[in-house]
């Protein structure tokens, strides 16, 4: 079957052989191929070191000029806890796109491999046709990034152009901050590799809100020195979690708002536990939404973990900036 569309998802983190084995296999099956590039504007991570921008270049550099223009690369925003939203997102890109460029009703199909659960997206669009590739020479973007963080090494599954670019890439202070928090994660894991089992941790986060806006901290330390996040914790042996929640929030601003009036704030709980949360291991979070009255903002201070404390408006809240998955907790409690 001849396609007008061909639509394309994945992270490209980065861009492999293998990705690039799919979209010359849409090229020839279609007219256009819609590549949309997921976990975008996301903080640089070792999951996801390299921004949108980054991996549109990347990905470009392994086409020619004629492929390129049949080429259309869109950034995807994650929404980690809100499946149906971002079913939405892709098809309103695919919508845009499309949407009077045919007299006809276009025929768009969804290209990819089904390799495990992060691939269930391929069954989420029935109304597209699906075309099922095979896995090529099972490349792993994570054994890329492995390697190239730890010692600096470029893989053979990559274009030469790809290469040429992650070569460069290695001179950057970006490169540095992504392999230093590489090998800070490694040696925090390490502790545990002789555990008999997967250790899982226990975490809360405190959704504090009032008059609009947002209670926020810097992070002191690694990882995610510097990014935003929710004033939180790992929970204490001796300790309930509604406990945890209101010591860490004290703990980590100041907040100069008496724990009782705190705990009576509490209007909503939730658990967050997508398995790709953390950098640091399998930890599931208890969020708490804290909404406080009165005009004036209670005075914070950044202690502890956090290095300083501030209040946001919530439309200035991005998800580049924001440690892990917070930005998709605050929208998730908050909406």
């Amino acid at each position: 079957m001849r396609y007008d569309y061909l639509i394309f998802i994945g992270r490209f983190q980065p861009f492999h052989t293998g990705h690039e084995s799919v979209v010359r296999q849409a090229l020839q099956l279609s007219d256009k191929v819609i590549i949309m590039v997921g976990s975008a504007y996301q903080p640089r991570t070792v999951r996801n070191p390299w921004d949108f921008n980054e991996r549109e270049a990347l990905i470009r550099l392994a086409f020619s000029t004629q492929e390129n223009r049949k080429i259309l690369i869109f950034p995807l925003l994650d929404y980690t806890y809100n499946d149906a939203l971002w079913i939405k997102s892709v098809q309103q890109i695919v919508g845009g796109v499309v949407h009077s460029k045919i007299a006809s009703k276009p025929i768009i199909g969804l290209i990819g491999h089904q390799k495990d659960g992060s691939s269930e997206y391929l069954t989420q669009f029935p109304q597209w046709e699906r075309v099922e590739v095979e896995n090529y020479n099972n490349i792993s973007s994570t054994d890329i990034r492995e390697a190239y963080f730890s010692i600096g090494e470029l893989s053979d599954a990559l274009n030469v152009n790809v290469s040429i670019a992650l070569e460069k890439f290695k001179q950057t202070a970006d490169y540095e901050r992504v392999a230093n928090e590489y090998h800070f994660i490694k040696k925090y894991k390490s502790a545990w590799d002789n555990a008999p089992y997967t250790p899982m941790f226990i975490t809360v986060d405190a959704v504090v809100i009032q008059s609009g806006h947002i209670l926020l901290i810097e992070r002191k330390a690694q990882p995610g020195k510097g990014l935003m996040a929710l004033p939180g914790g790992f929970l204490d042996a001796n300790e309930t979690l509604k406990t945890a929640v209101i010591r860490e929030l004290r703990e980590e601003t100041r907040i100069k708002v008496p724990a009782p009036v705190l705990a009576g704030s509490i209007t909503k709980t939730q658990v967050f536990d997508d398995p790709y949360r953390s950098a640091r291991g399998r930890t599931v979070t208890h969020a708490y939404l804290i909404e406080l009255q009165g005009d004036t903002l209670p005075k914070v201070k950044g202690g502890d973990d956090a290095s300083r404390a501030f209040w946001v408006p919530f439309a200035e809240v991005k998800p580049e900036m924001m440690f892990e998955d917070h930005f998709h907790i605050i929208g998730a409690m908050v909406g």
